[in-house]
């Protein structure tokens, strides 16, 4: 017992020390962001002599962040959306039709998990479908991106769904597209919820993409307003620090809010699957 005991409290200081060291940047980001320009210089832990607000309504203007914000609200959005509807019909095919084909198929989708992105040959691909620093193209690509994983969430939660639902739903006169829509999806709310919140938060980060698929400053997601707001005041690490946070804020803040449906919709995939 005292044993056990023993492992607990290592295991819980190991942990702590491992979160302490993690949020120690994002704690040196937040304390000199309130600072000024010469006592931001250093990037120290000094507390601030007075909190400079005005720090974040600087890069807002000189950032452009207002557009960048919207930008990336539109991409993340809409990405995550339409990442829910086709992964979710195309784990509910896989699942309740479980071929050999279908078999493959799934384990083909999902190798896209792991398999890193050819950037080069999909810019041949996108120029030829004129997608090309375009707003839809990018969605497209975020959302592309997303399906992989998506799939693999939400096919280990439908065949956790009872088969008989389908029959009760075909005997009431449901087709194939009411079948789903009415019956089946709602079921999958859990699991919808964790796949558009985990679409958001990967796409809303994405750096990559935006920076070799879109060449206008007008479409820049937050991501690429960072990186060029820091190629102009780099020697201001003040205004940097601000930027950041600002950038992370939203993140921050639906995570929070979708943390017990992440959480919920991963484990009961887990389970069910």
């Amino acid at each position: 017992m005292k044993s056990k005991r023993l492992q607990a409290a290592v295991a819980n200081v190991a942990i702590g020390a491992v979160s302490l060291i993690a949020l120690i940047p994002i704690l040196l980001i937040v304390i000199n962001a309130f600072k000024t320009g010469a006592e931001a210089s250093s990037m120290s832990f000094a507390l601030p002599r007075s909190l400079r607000f005005d720090n974040f309504a600087t890069v807002v203007e000189k950032g452009k962040l207002g557009r960048s914000f919207l930008n990336s609200f539109a991409y993340s959005g809409f990405a995550a959306i339409f990442c829910i509807l086709f992964s979710a019909m195309a784990a509910f095919a896989l699942s309740r039709n479980r071929s050999r084909l279908n078999r493959v198929l799934y384990f083909f989708i999902i190798l896209g998990i792991a398999l890193p992105l050819n950037y080069f040959t999909l810019i041949d691909v996108m120029k030829w479908t004129h997608l090309m620093n375009t707003r839809a193209g990018i969605v497209v690509l975020y959302m592309v991106t997303q399906i992989p994983f998506s799939i693999f969430i939400l096919f280990g939660f439908v065949g956790g769904v009872p088969k008989e639902l389908d029959e009760a739903g075909v005997i009431d006169g449901c087709g194939p597209v009411r079948l789903f829509f009415k019956v089946i999806f709602p079921v999958l709310r859990p699991a919808a919820v964790t796949v558009f919140i985990l679409a958001f938060l990967n796409t809303w980060n994405e750096f990559l993409l935006p920076l070799y698929y879109l060449n206008s400053a007008q479409k820049w997601p937050m991501t690429l307003a960072v990186y060029n707001f820091f190629g102009q005041f780099q020697q201001s690490w003040n205004l940097v620090s601000a930027d950041i946070i600002l950038t992370i804020l939203p993140v921050l803040i639906v995570y929070l809010l979708g943390q017990r449906f992440i959480i919920a919709g991963m484990t009961s995939g887990a389970v069910k699957g």
